[in-house]
Protein backbone atom coordinates (compact mmCIF):
# COMPACT_ATOMS: atom_id res chain seq x y z
CA UNK A 1 0.00 0.00 0.00
CA UNK A 2 1.40 3.36 -0.96
CA UNK A 3 1.53 6.42 1.29
CA UNK A 4 -1.64 7.93 -0.15
CA UNK A 5 -3.62 4.77 0.63
CA UNK A 6 -2.32 4.68 4.21
CA UNK A 7 -3.39 8.30 4.80
CA UNK A 8 -6.85 7.63 3.33
CA UNK A 9 -7.33 4.53 5.51
CA UNK A 10 -6.24 6.48 8.62
CA UNK A 11 -8.71 9.30 7.93
CA UNK A 12 -11.51 6.77 7.42
CA UNK A 13 -10.77 5.14 10.78
CA UNK A 14 -10.70 8.49 12.55
CA UNK A 15 -14.05 9.49 11.07
CA UNK A 16 -15.69 6.22 12.15
CA UNK A 17 -18.92 4.85 10.82
CA UNK A 18 -20.98 7.97 10.32
CA UNK A 19 -24.49 7.90 8.87
CA UNK A 20 -24.77 8.53 5.20
CA UNK A 21 -27.44 9.74 2.84
CA UNK A 22 -30.81 10.71 4.38
CA UNK A 23 -29.75 9.68 7.89
CA UNK A 24 -26.66 11.89 7.64
CA UNK A 25 -28.77 14.90 6.61
CA UNK A 26 -31.17 14.37 9.53
CA UNK A 27 -28.25 14.07 11.93
CA UNK A 28 -26.67 17.33 10.70
CA UNK A 29 -30.05 19.06 10.85
CA UNK A 30 -30.65 17.91 14.45
CA UNK A 31 -27.17 19.07 15.47
CA UNK A 32 -27.55 22.42 13.78
CA UNK A 33 -30.96 23.18 15.31
CA UNK A 34 -30.86 22.78 19.08
CA UNK A 35 -34.49 23.99 19.41
CA UNK A 36 -37.06 23.36 16.75
CA UNK A 37 -40.35 25.21 16.37
CA UNK A 38 -42.31 22.33 17.88
CA UNK A 39 -40.02 22.20 20.91
CA UNK A 40 -40.44 25.95 21.42
CA UNK A 41 -44.24 25.66 21.27
CA UNK A 42 -44.08 22.72 23.70
CA UNK A 43 -42.02 24.72 26.21
CA UNK A 44 -44.32 27.75 25.89
CA UNK A 45 -47.34 25.51 26.50
CA UNK A 46 -45.77 24.05 29.63
CA UNK A 47 -44.98 27.53 30.94
CA UNK A 48 -48.53 28.67 30.18
CA UNK A 49 -50.02 25.69 32.04
CA UNK A 50 -47.75 25.56 35.09
CA UNK A 51 -46.89 29.21 35.71
CA UNK A 52 -50.30 29.92 37.36
CA UNK A 53 -49.69 26.98 39.70
CA UNK A 54 -46.35 28.41 40.79
CA UNK A 55 -47.99 31.80 41.37
CA UNK A 56 -50.74 30.15 43.42
CA UNK A 57 -48.19 28.25 45.52
CA UNK A 58 -46.16 31.41 46.07
CA UNK A 59 -49.09 33.54 47.22
CA UNK A 60 -50.36 30.85 49.56
CA UNK A 61 -47.38 31.85 51.73
CA UNK A 62 -48.06 35.59 51.50
CA UNK A 63 -48.79 37.18 54.85
CA UNK A 64 -51.57 39.43 53.48
CA UNK A 65 -54.67 38.93 51.36
CA UNK A 66 -53.56 41.40 48.71
CA UNK A 67 -51.59 40.53 45.60
CA UNK A 68 -48.70 42.60 46.91
CA UNK A 69 -46.03 40.46 48.54
CA UNK A 70 -45.67 41.55 52.17
CA UNK A 71 -43.75 38.65 53.68
CA UNK A 72 -43.49 34.89 54.08
CA UNK A 73 -46.03 33.34 56.46
CA UNK A 74 -47.91 30.12 57.25
CA UNK A 75 -50.94 32.01 58.55
CA UNK A 76 -53.27 30.79 55.78
CA UNK A 77 -52.31 27.16 56.34
CA UNK A 78 -53.09 27.68 60.02
CA UNK A 79 -56.47 29.14 59.06
CA UNK A 80 -57.04 26.19 56.73
CA UNK A 81 -56.48 23.48 59.34
CA UNK A 82 -57.86 25.33 62.37
CA UNK A 83 -60.64 27.68 61.30
CA UNK A 84 -62.16 26.44 58.02
CA UNK A 85 -64.89 24.01 59.03
CA UNK A 86 -67.25 24.90 56.16
CA UNK A 87 -64.46 24.59 53.62
CA UNK A 88 -63.51 21.12 54.84
CA UNK A 89 -67.16 20.07 54.87
CA UNK A 90 -67.43 21.05 51.21
CA UNK A 91 -64.14 19.28 50.48
CA UNK A 92 -65.26 16.01 52.07
CA UNK A 93 -68.62 16.26 50.28
CA UNK A 94 -66.70 16.48 47.01
CA UNK A 95 -64.50 13.53 47.95
CA UNK A 96 -67.52 11.44 48.93
CA UNK A 97 -69.41 12.23 45.72
CA UNK A 98 -66.30 11.73 43.55
CA UNK A 99 -65.34 8.36 45.03
CA UNK A 100 -68.84 6.87 45.09
CA UNK A 101 -69.93 8.16 41.69
CA UNK A 102 -66.63 7.12 40.10
CA UNK A 103 -66.87 3.64 41.59
CA UNK A 104 -70.48 3.22 40.44
CA UNK A 105 -69.70 4.58 36.97
CA UNK A 106 -66.68 2.29 36.73
CA UNK A 107 -68.72 -0.83 37.53
CA UNK A 108 -71.58 0.08 35.19
CA UNK A 109 -69.29 1.36 32.43
CA UNK A 110 -67.05 -1.71 32.56
CA UNK A 111 -69.93 -4.17 32.44
CA UNK A 112 -71.62 -2.14 29.71
CA UNK A 113 -68.47 -2.01 27.57
CA UNK A 114 -67.89 -5.75 27.96
CA UNK A 115 -71.52 -6.50 27.15
CA UNK A 116 -71.56 -4.30 24.04
CA UNK A 117 -68.24 -5.69 22.85
CA UNK A 118 -68.93 -9.30 23.78
CA UNK A 119 -72.51 -9.82 22.63
CA UNK A 120 -74.27 -9.14 19.35
CA UNK A 121 -77.80 -7.85 19.78
CA UNK A 122 -80.29 -5.59 18.06
CA UNK A 123 -79.75 -1.82 18.52
CA UNK A 124 -76.14 -2.46 19.52
CA UNK A 125 -74.73 0.40 17.44
CA UNK A 126 -77.42 2.79 18.69
CA UNK A 127 -76.57 1.85 22.28
CA UNK A 128 -72.96 2.88 21.67
CA UNK A 129 -74.03 6.20 20.15
CA UNK A 130 -76.45 7.02 22.98
CA UNK A 131 -73.85 6.16 25.61
CA UNK A 132 -71.56 8.90 24.27
CA UNK A 133 -74.21 11.65 24.31
CA UNK A 134 -73.31 13.01 27.80
CA UNK A 135 -69.75 13.57 26.52
CA UNK A 136 -70.81 15.77 23.59
CA UNK A 137 -73.78 17.59 25.08
CA UNK A 138 -73.03 20.89 26.87
CA UNK A 139 -72.95 20.48 30.63
CA UNK A 140 -75.54 23.20 31.12
CA UNK A 141 -78.07 21.16 29.11
CA UNK A 142 -77.35 18.05 31.19
CA UNK A 143 -77.62 20.06 34.42
CA UNK A 144 -80.93 21.68 33.47
CA UNK A 145 -82.45 18.41 32.22
CA UNK A 146 -81.45 16.55 35.38
CA UNK A 147 -82.81 19.37 37.54
CA UNK A 148 -86.14 19.21 35.69
CA UNK A 149 -86.18 15.42 36.01
CA UNK A 150 -85.52 15.45 39.76
CA UNK A 151 -88.19 18.11 40.21
CA UNK A 152 -90.65 16.08 38.13
CA UNK A 153 -90.19 12.90 40.16
CA UNK A 154 -90.31 14.84 43.44
CA UNK A 155 -86.76 14.04 44.52
CA UNK A 156 -85.26 16.49 46.98
CA UNK A 157 -82.04 18.09 45.78
CA UNK A 158 -78.99 17.13 47.84
CA UNK A 159 -76.00 14.84 47.88
CA UNK A 160 -78.03 11.97 46.40
CA UNK A 161 -79.02 13.97 43.32
CA UNK A 162 -75.40 15.14 42.89
CA UNK A 163 -74.29 11.51 43.09
CA UNK A 164 -76.78 10.45 40.42
CA UNK A 165 -75.83 13.35 38.15
CA UNK A 166 -72.09 12.72 38.45
CA UNK A 167 -72.53 9.00 37.86
CA UNK A 168 -74.52 9.73 34.72
CA UNK A 169 -71.89 12.14 33.45
CA UNK A 170 -68.90 9.92 34.33
CA UNK A 171 -70.32 6.75 32.83
CA UNK A 172 -69.44 7.46 29.16
CA UNK A 173 -65.79 8.21 30.01
CA UNK A 174 -65.33 4.85 31.70
CA UNK A 175 -67.23 3.14 28.89
CA UNK A 176 -64.97 4.72 26.27
CA UNK A 177 -61.71 3.79 28.02
CA UNK A 178 -62.73 0.19 28.62
CA UNK A 179 -63.95 -0.10 25.01
CA UNK A 180 -60.55 1.17 23.83
CA UNK A 181 -58.90 -1.58 25.86
CA UNK A 182 -61.29 -4.19 24.50
CA UNK A 183 -60.48 -3.16 20.92
CA UNK A 184 -56.97 -4.56 21.53
CA UNK A 185 -58.38 -7.70 23.13
CA UNK A 186 -57.37 -11.08 21.73
CA UNK A 187 -60.60 -13.08 21.78
CA UNK A 188 -58.72 -16.30 21.21
CA UNK A 189 -57.99 -16.15 24.95
CA UNK A 190 -61.71 -16.43 25.67
CA UNK A 191 -61.98 -19.34 23.29
CA UNK A 192 -59.06 -21.01 25.05
CA UNK A 193 -60.74 -20.46 28.43
CA UNK A 194 -63.96 -22.01 27.10
CA UNK A 195 -62.03 -24.98 25.73
CA UNK A 196 -60.51 -25.49 29.17
CA UNK A 197 -63.96 -25.67 30.74
CA UNK A 198 -64.30 -22.14 32.16
CA UNK A 199 -67.84 -20.85 32.60
CA UNK A 200 -68.90 -17.45 31.33
CA UNK A 201 -68.66 -15.99 34.83
CA UNK A 202 -65.20 -17.44 35.37
CA UNK A 203 -64.06 -16.09 32.01
CA UNK A 204 -65.39 -12.65 32.95
CA UNK A 205 -63.79 -12.48 36.41
CA UNK A 206 -60.51 -14.28 35.71
CA UNK A 207 -59.74 -13.40 32.09
CA UNK A 208 -61.64 -10.41 30.72
CA UNK A 209 -61.61 -8.06 33.70
CA UNK A 210 -57.89 -8.58 34.56
CA UNK A 211 -56.93 -7.86 30.95
CA UNK A 212 -59.13 -4.75 30.93
CA UNK A 213 -57.77 -3.53 34.27
CA UNK A 214 -55.57 -0.70 32.82
CA UNK A 215 -58.62 0.78 31.10
CA UNK A 216 -60.77 0.28 34.20
CA UNK A 217 -58.28 2.03 36.48
CA UNK A 218 -57.80 4.86 33.97
CA UNK A 219 -61.56 5.31 33.72
CA UNK A 220 -61.94 5.34 37.50
CA UNK A 221 -59.24 8.00 37.96
CA UNK A 222 -60.67 10.08 35.13
CA UNK A 223 -64.14 9.88 36.68
CA UNK A 224 -62.79 11.06 40.05
CA UNK A 225 -61.04 14.00 38.41
CA UNK A 226 -64.11 15.04 36.43
CA UNK A 227 -66.36 14.75 39.48
CA UNK A 228 -64.04 16.80 41.72
CA UNK A 229 -63.84 19.73 39.31
CA UNK A 230 -67.42 19.75 38.02
CA UNK A 231 -69.32 22.94 38.73
CA UNK A 232 -72.04 23.44 36.11
CA UNK A 233 -73.97 20.20 36.61
CA UNK A 234 -73.49 20.33 40.37
CA UNK A 235 -74.84 23.87 40.49
CA UNK A 236 -78.20 22.76 39.04
CA UNK A 237 -78.69 19.61 41.12
CA UNK A 238 -77.29 20.69 44.52
CA UNK A 239 -79.58 21.55 47.39
CA UNK A 240 -79.23 23.27 50.76
CA UNK A 241 -76.45 21.81 52.87
CA UNK A 242 -74.93 19.86 49.97
CA UNK A 243 -72.28 22.30 48.83
CA UNK A 244 -69.23 20.79 47.13
CA UNK A 245 -65.78 22.33 46.85
CA UNK A 246 -66.33 24.02 43.44
CA UNK A 247 -69.60 25.55 44.70
CA UNK A 248 -67.93 26.74 47.90
CA UNK A 249 -65.04 28.32 45.99
CA UNK A 250 -67.48 30.03 43.63
CA UNK A 251 -69.40 31.47 46.57
CA UNK A 252 -66.18 32.61 48.27
CA UNK A 253 -64.74 34.24 45.14
CA UNK A 254 -67.68 36.65 44.97
CA UNK A 255 -66.29 38.26 48.13
CA UNK A 256 -62.66 38.13 46.97
CA UNK A 257 -60.15 35.33 46.58
CA UNK A 258 -59.13 34.03 50.00
CA UNK A 259 -55.54 32.82 50.45
CA UNK A 260 -57.02 29.93 52.44
CA UNK A 261 -58.28 28.52 49.15
CA UNK A 262 -54.77 28.92 47.76
CA UNK A 263 -53.45 26.91 50.71
CA UNK A 264 -56.04 24.17 50.13
CA UNK A 265 -55.11 24.11 46.44
CA UNK A 266 -51.45 23.55 47.35
CA UNK A 267 -52.44 20.69 49.67
CA UNK A 268 -54.51 19.13 46.89
CA UNK A 269 -51.65 19.52 44.38
CA UNK A 270 -49.24 17.78 46.75
CA UNK A 271 -51.78 15.03 47.37
CA UNK A 272 -52.31 14.55 43.63
CA UNK A 273 -48.55 14.37 42.97
CA UNK A 274 -48.11 11.85 45.78
CA UNK A 275 -51.03 9.72 44.57
CA UNK A 276 -49.73 9.80 41.00
CA UNK A 277 -46.28 8.70 42.15
CA UNK A 278 -47.71 5.83 44.19
CA UNK A 279 -49.97 4.66 41.36
CA UNK A 280 -47.31 4.89 38.66
CA UNK A 281 -45.68 1.55 39.38
CA UNK A 282 -49.07 -0.07 39.94
CA UNK A 283 -50.35 1.10 36.54
CA UNK A 284 -47.14 -0.12 34.89
CA UNK A 285 -47.61 -3.50 36.58
CA UNK A 286 -51.19 -4.02 35.51
CA UNK A 287 -50.46 -2.71 31.99
CA UNK A 288 -47.71 -5.30 31.58
CA UNK A 289 -49.95 -8.20 32.58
Amino acid sequence: MNGRGIVSATITKLRGNKPRGEANRHARRATRRSFSFSQTIFICTLVFLFLPLFVLILYSFNSSKSMNWTGFSFIWYEQLFVNSRNLWRAFWNSMLIASTSAATATVLGTLGAIGVNWYRFRMRSYTQIVSFLPMVLPEIIIGVSLSVFFSGVGMRLGLLTIFIAHTTFNLPFVFLMVMARLDEFDFSIIEAAADLGATERQTLTKVTIPICMPGIVSGFLTAITISLEDFVITYFVAGPGSSTLPLYIYSAIRFGISPVINALSVVMILGTVLLTYLLRNFLKYIAAK
